[in-house]
């Protein structure tokens, strides 16, 4: 798997980051600025900042807020789109694929499939496969990236499928721990487990440990 020239955490953090930046009017920003608003330490900021950015701040003026912005969208590849294949297109799946947002972040999803397909159909322009054409279909068009927003009784077998397909990157949506070989690098998204974690820190009053 490829090595980032920074760490996971820090980026993590750049979308907020540009996100405040992009926001901003001046064009001259500190790191204690941004370590302020977004309440992180100034030296954690410092050094992300230092990680990514191509140009080095000026003592008393800190950095250019618009190389900054080019410097990160770069780090986090938002100049090149990165094609996606997603596995269940029900009420979520559908949503994912219709959010003309997502394309901002370099993810464009070419192709859907799932299940209860028996042939092929469409959602707005991107065409939907039956389940079983997964393999076929992705390693014909070279995709590399792979959603899955199916039940958990079905998640395993998408994910094999994806593998199978050549998928190194796979975006989980569903309730499961999914088992891929080292060279496959997933990232879970367990909307139960948020909700729950948020409901509990209700039913504390605010005291939720963590």
């Amino acid at each position: 798997m490829p090595i980032l020239p920074f760490s996971i955490q820090t980026l993590k953090r750049l979308p907020f980051y540009l996100s405040l930046l992009e926001d901003q009017s001046s064009e001259d920003v500190t790191s204690g600025e941004i370590a302020r608003t977004l309440g992180l330490t100034e030296v954690q900021v410092r050094k992300d900042l230092a990680a990514i950015s191509q140009t080095a701040g000026t003592p008393g003026r800190g950095f250019s807020r618009s190389s900054l912005i080019r410097d990160i969208k770069i780090a986090l590849g938002y100049g090149q789109l990165d094609e996606a294949a997603i596995a269940g297109v029900g009420h979520l799946g559908t949503a994912l694929v219709n959010f003309d947002g997502i394309k901002q972040y370099g993810l464009r999803i070419v192709v859907g499939f799932d299940i209860k397909v028996s042939k092929k159909t469409w959602i707005s322009e991107t065409p939907v496969y039956p389940a079983h054409d997964i393999v076929d279909v992705i390693r014909r068009l070279n995709i590399r990236l792979g959603i899955i927003t199916v039940n958990r009784e079905n998640a395993q077998t998408v994910c094999d499928s994806f593998v199978e397909a050549g998928i190194k990157a796979i975006w989980n949506f569903s309730p499961t721990i999914l088992r891929v070989p080292d060279d496959v690098i997933v990232q879970n998204e367990n909307l139960a487990a948020s909700l729950a974690l948020l409901s509990r820190h209700l039913k504390a009053g605010g005291h939720l440990d963590t």
